[in-house]
């Protein structure tokens, strides 16, 4: 039976009469009981198995009694930095501190430290002298090796070390907590905890092993990027649970890091389990005076509907965190967290999505994934499908229209991302006619990323004809059913492998296309993406070879002008760009051309008076001028963006 939320407070502590605590779980969030937070779900787990579990949110790093409210846990501390990495929850590509949190009270800033994982580690250590600490989530799970810090371009070792932590959670968890609490609960110390899979641990003896693969040594990695590329392509041949191998990292002093084989996939029996806990489905109601949790409003009316990703994009960290392989949940277990959120008094009748990291992803890849593990070398969709996937959208539209009968429920959205290309390959187009028609509102948000094949190939997406397909057949299903709705592309600048040459390449498809994004994500090197890794080592993994990679401040910020040309606060760097890549064909009057001639009073140059040039001051409304016919200045035309608005 639900009591009610988890204790927060020492008063919650003694108003259960809980003596002692079995472990007590510090997180960089805000605690929402809401299995969309990772810590969440690893305090319900450990609660259905009756352990006993303290929650410290967001304590003061600066104070050590900030982790000392409960005493000492009877087992283990638990630390989670949060549902994002401490870094990239902070700051933006650009290195700038965000404006808001949402993972905090009223969006306020400043709640968690820098790398809170390792700060939390050594706050705790420096009071604890003996207690066990596990360290998970996604910052740790990302962080497990040796790797690459972007935000203080240095090569790092594991957070295990810098942590000071005993063990280190990788994946999701709910298997592997439980699993470290037993073997805790039945007196195994801590440090002889290395038999379970999806941790990693330390030892300073390189006995016991079986069957292990020796990496390159932390040292030999800091030295040398070509062996830090070569370490990353190893391990990122080992995260499927059927084929990875124990994974030893040395550091100096004779410490190794060693890494077990990930966990294997959930059944769906536990998968629902795992999402049938008794949540209490939003934030804690202490955080009400403050405006409550912000990210709530994201995940509140939403459906998980699976987990791991084939994708298998290389700027992604899905492969490392969750997996290759999908794991599901029953139809049964979701329409009941359905009849909960239509339940809740704010429920308006919209579910706002339905889906994972890939909305339309709801088996594994293949028949043989599940026996033999997925491909070490190959992609399930890169660089064109596998003959051996397996592309059905039946069971997923078979969800779909169940949730759409439910009683009180009139929209039922996708915003997960729908992978276009596993989607344009189905043969039959009933659950993209059935998308379209009633699960989008006005526009389908999708993920080319670029149009460039040579960037596309680092990326480890799909040619951009594969896109134009898909593009065409939603423009024809649209067209059949009536519907004026769009596509939003995602794109992305600065990925490794684009050069100036290949940004002015998505520049002018842009312009045939006749759309200028609103938003564009310049390349953010997260921890352990293989794109991060070239990013580094300047070096692609998977084949060793050199690729450029764009670090320099400045052109990144013209191949992100260069995606938004017609935006006037772009004039300067996309005329620079463009005579740097020696385009200046590009600049004029023609309907080809990005940007017009400007003088040097900042006047933009709309055409000829007489002979002269005539010219018009620049004005904040994006510029795309006609060819002047006459003595006047052409009008500018419609963005796609105010069209929009208009219809």
């Amino acid at each position: 039976m639900n009591q009610g939320f988890l204790p927060i407070c020492r008063k919650d502590m003694d108003d259960r009469g809980i003596a002692q605590f079995d472990f007590v779980y510090i997180i960089g969030d805000a605690y929402v009981d809401h299995p969309s937070f990772g810590h969440a779900i690893i305090s319900r787990m450990l609660e259905s198995r009756g352990y006993s579990v303290g929650i410290i949110s967001q304590p003061d790093w600066k104070n050590e009694k900030s982790i000392a409210i409960y005493g000492e846990p009877r087992l283990a501390f638990l630390i989670s930095a949060g549902n994002m990495d401490s870094m990239v929850n902070h700051y933006f590509v650009s290195k700038k501190h965000r404006p808001s949190d949402a993972y905090t009270p009223g969006g306020e800033i400043n709640k968690r430290p820098d790398r809170a994982t390792a700060v939390y580690g050594n706050l705790i250590r420096r009071t604890f002298k003996n207690t066990p600490i596990i360290i998970g989530g996604i910052e740790a799970s990302l962080r497990r090796m040796a790797h690459y810090d972007y935000w203080s371009d240095s090569f790092k070792r594991s957070i295990l070390l810098d942590s000071q932590a005993d063990l280190l959670l990788y994946g999701m968890g709910e298997r592997s907590i439980i699993e470290v609490a037993d073997a805790l609960n039945s007196g195994i110390a801590v440090n002889d905890i290395t038999f379970i899979k999806g941790t990693v641990y330390k030892t300073k003896s390189n006995d016991g092993f079986y069957d292990e693969i020796t990496l390159p040594t932390y040292e030999t990695m800091k030295e040398n990027k070509r062996a830090y590329a070569e370490s990353f392509r190893i391990q990122y041949e080992n995260t499927d649970p059927f084929t990875g191998k124990v994974m030893v990292e040395e550091y100096p002093n004779g410490i190794y890091v060693v890494q077990n084989p990930p966990q294997e996939p959930l059944t769906q029996e536990e998968m629902d389990e795992v999402y049938e806990l008794p949540y209490m489905r939003t934030y804690h109601p202490s955080y009400e005076e403050k405006g409550g949790v912000p990210a709530i409003n994201e995940i509140k009316f939403s459906l998980t509907s699976n987990r791991g990703c084939f994708g298998g994009c290389n700027f992604c960290a899905l492969t490392f965190h969750q997996g290759r392989t999908i794991q599901t949940r029953s139809h049964e277990s979701i329409i009941e967290e359905a009849k909960q959120v239509i339940a809740d008094k704010e429920f308006k009748g919209y579910i706002h999505d339905v889906g994972g990291p890939t909305a339309n992803f709801r088996h594994p890849s293949c028949e043989k994934q599940m026996k033999f593990g997925v491909c070490k070398n190959k992609q399930c969709l890169f660089p064109t499908p596998c003959k051996n996937m397996k592309v059905d959208h039946k069971d997923y539209l078979s969800l779909l229209r169940k949730l759409r009968q439910l009683p009180g429920v009139k929209k039922v959205f996708v915003r997960s991302g729908i992978r276009f290309d596993y989607l344009i390959e189905d043969k039959d187009d009933t659950f993209f006619k059935e998308l379209v028609q009633h699960h989008i509102s006005g526009q389908l948000k999708v993920a080319p990323e670029h149009i460039s094949d040579a960037v596309l190939m680092r990326m480890g997406k799909p040619e951009n004809k594969v896109y134009e397909r898909f593009q065409k057949k939603y423009k024809q299903l649209n067209e059949k059913l009536g519907l004026k709705q769009f596509l939003v592309p995602y794109l992305m600048s600065s990925h490794p492998g684009s050069t100036l040459k290949e940004a002015i390449e998505l520049a002018e498809y842009l312009r045939d296309l006749g759309y200028m994004p609103e938003q564009v994500q310049d390349f953010y090197p997260t921890p352990s993406t293989m794109s991060t890794v070239m990013y580094y080592t300047e070096i692609d993994p998977r084949d060793m070879k050199p690729v450029y990679v764009c670090k320099n401040p400045h052109e990144k910020a013209m191949q992100r002008a260069l995606i938004q040309y017609r935006n006037p606060k772009n004039y300067d760097l996309v005329k620079e760009a463009l005579l740097k890549a020696g385009r200046e064909d590009l600049i004029g009057f023609d309907k080809k051309c990005l940007i017009r001639p400007r003088n040097q009073a900042g006047l933009v140059s709309v055409g000829k008076e007489n002979g002269k040039d005539d010219y018009k001051k620049k004005s904040n409304q994006n510029y795309s001028f006609q060819k002047n016919k006459s003595s006047k200045a052409a009008k500018p035309k419609k963005t796609i963006r105010n069209v929009h608005k208009k219809k």
